[in-house]
């Protein structure tokens, strides 16, 4: 019997898949919020809701790789934040305006 259960654990042992763990660098981590960030702005009612403030929707992706970290990481937060559904309330919409419009103007 204890040689059954030995044998059962080493095949069991052998079997299971190894577990591989790799380090994110910061830059990948930065890059995906960049990206992130980049698709909100390519979506219609945010290109549309910016064309109403006068603000290109490319133009303000440009910009967007003109942001430092944190300001991309602070906009990625809101982002997040929006519900899942994709309904945005007119508060939402006009929180994210506001910050895209600020940064912009701010570089």
């Amino acid at each position: 019997m204890k040689r059954v259960l030995g044998i059962l654990i080493v095949a069991c042992g052998l079997i299971a898949p190894a577990a591989q763990a790799d380090m994110i660098g910061t830059d990948q981590v930065v890059q995906s919020e960049r990206d992130r960030v980049k698709a909100a702005l390519e979506r219609p009612e945010m290109a549309q809701a910016l064309k109403k403030f006068g603000v290109d929707a490319h133009d303000a992706a440009g910009r967007v790789d003109a942001m430092t970290d944190s300001e991309v990481a602070q906009i990625a937060g809101v982002i997040d934040m929006l519900p899942a559904g994709g309904a945005l309330t007119n508060e939402q919409l006009i929180i994210i305006l506001l910050l895209v419009l600020i940064l912009v103007i701010a570089l």
